[in-house]
Formats: structure tokens, C-alpha cells, sequence
């Protein structure tokens, strides 16, 4: 799903080329979109499902739009990929994975029961209810809740769906991969053993990383070659 300006086609167009190379299963890869050009012919485009919000309310929101049913004419097993990921490794295993509603468990916060969703398998049109409540309660929900993540991780448990993935499939790069401050400064990030999946959610983004930038002194990464290798 790619909307606004913050990401630039070429970030769809190499999860395309690394999913290709991670996926061996027969599968669509489709991007929900307001702007196609520049998306290669491997990706098929969809429009932007309709979000019943202020367009100033939308943002991070529009994550849980892939609940709605219709979901234009996608069915059975789907899995939601952020654009800004690096797959390292097959990703055949999230289609096997058990559960009727996989996501990550949150990093920085492990005792609390909420996901991050750069990452997550459901089933298409199975889970209406979870978008019409979001869309009738969403003044309250976008006021006391800090992301959609938080409000979908809620609900999935509520009804007893919320499964996560095995923890070293879909690593941080913040969290996972970067060296404790102040051997960031020293070393260069590594690729966890196990890992399948790189997130990287805030600054820096793989652009970042590959030229070693960060936040600050204990976010900053030296430069990271291996993100080239994969990131393509």
C-alpha cells in the first residue's frame, strides 16, 4: 500500500523484485495505490480502498482499509508487507504459519499484547467488523489510541485471533540489528540468524542505513553494505 509522497515507486518496485526472488509460491503481488507511475509491470495496481475519513485523519490509519469486504478481488491467505522492508530470506513459511491473524510482536514493548503490522497475514474479507467498528468509533479511537497497530492487535485479541509470528522472522533494525550505543558507532549492523525479514519502521530507513545515518548518535548506523545486497 503506497499513498502520498514519502515513499517513491522504486520502493514497490524492489519489494516486487524481492519478494520474486523470497516467494516460491504461486501468488499476486498487488499494490493499493493514488499514484502508479513509475510501478513496474510486475505489480498489479489497485485503487486506494475507500477510507470514510478526513483526509487529514487518514495517515497511518489507512493500514486497517484492508479490512474492508469487498477488498477489491482479492481472496483467501493475504500478507500485508510494509514497502520499506528488506526480505533476506524465503517467506514461504508466513503462508504456513499457523493462525487466522499473524502479526509481529511489537519490539520495544514485548509485555504488551499490541503487533506491529509492517507485517501481517489475514484473510481477505474475513474481517469486516473489525473496519466498521474502527469507521464508527474513530474520533475515539484515533484521540486514545497511539496507531492503528494498537487498535488492530486489540481487536484481533478480543476475538481470539491475534497470533504472532515466531520472533526471529521479522527483526528491527533499530532493535535487532544495530549495535547498543556506543558500538553503533564502531560496528556494523548485522543480520540476526533467522531472520527473513529486515523492518525498518522510523529513522533510518534502508536509504539511511546504506549511508550510515540515524536520529542521533544512538540511532546512528555505520554504513551498511549488506542492505544493497538485499534491497533490490
Amino acid at each position: 500500500m503506497k499513498w502520498g509522497t514519502k515513499f517513491g515507486p522504486e520502493y514497490v518496485n524492489r519489494l516486487r523484485s524481492m519478494v520474486a526472488r523470497h516467494l516460491s509460491l504461486q501468488h499476486r503481488f498487488v499494490c493499493f495505490t493514488d499514484n502508479s507511475e513509475g510501478i513496474g509491470s510486475g505489480v498489479e495496481i489497485l485503487p486506494l480502498p475507500i477510507m470514510d475519513l478526513a483526509d487529514d485523519k487518514r495517515g497511518g490509519w489507512r493500514k486497517l482499509s484492508t479490512f474492508t469486504s469487498p477488498l477489491e478481488n482479492l481472496v483467501g491467505p493475504t500478507l500485508f508487507l510494509d514497502v520499506d522492508l528488506v526480505i533476506v530470506d524465503s517467506i514461504d513459511c508466513f503462508f504456513d504459519h499457523p493462525g487466522k491473524f499473524c502479526i509481529i510482536h511489537d519490539w520495544a514493548r514485548p509485555w504488551r499484547i499490541t503487533g506491529n503490522s509492517s507485517v501481517y497475514r489475514f484473510q481477505a474479507n474475513a474481517h469486516p467488523d473489525i473496519y466498521a467498528k474502527f469507521l464508527a468509533t474513530s474520533h475515539k479511537v484515533i484521540s486514545s489510541d497511539s496507531s492503528d497497530q494498537v487498535f488492530l492487535s486489540r481487536e484481533m485479541h478480543r476475538q481470539g485471533l491475534l497470533t504472532y509470528w515466531p520472533k526471529d522472522w521479522c527483526v528491527s533494525f533499530k532493535h535487532s540489528c544495530l549495535p547498543i550505543f556506543p558500538m553503533n558507532l564502531l560496528r556494523v549492523p548485522q543480520i540476526p540468524n533467522g531472520a527473513r525479514i529486515i523492518v525498518f519502521h522510523g529513522v533510518p530507513n534502508p536509504e539511511e542505513a546504506l549511508a550510515g545515518k540515524g536520529k542521533n548518535c544512538f540511532r546512528k548506523a555505520k554504513p551498511t553494505p549488506w542492505v544493497a545486497i538485499h534491497w533490490q
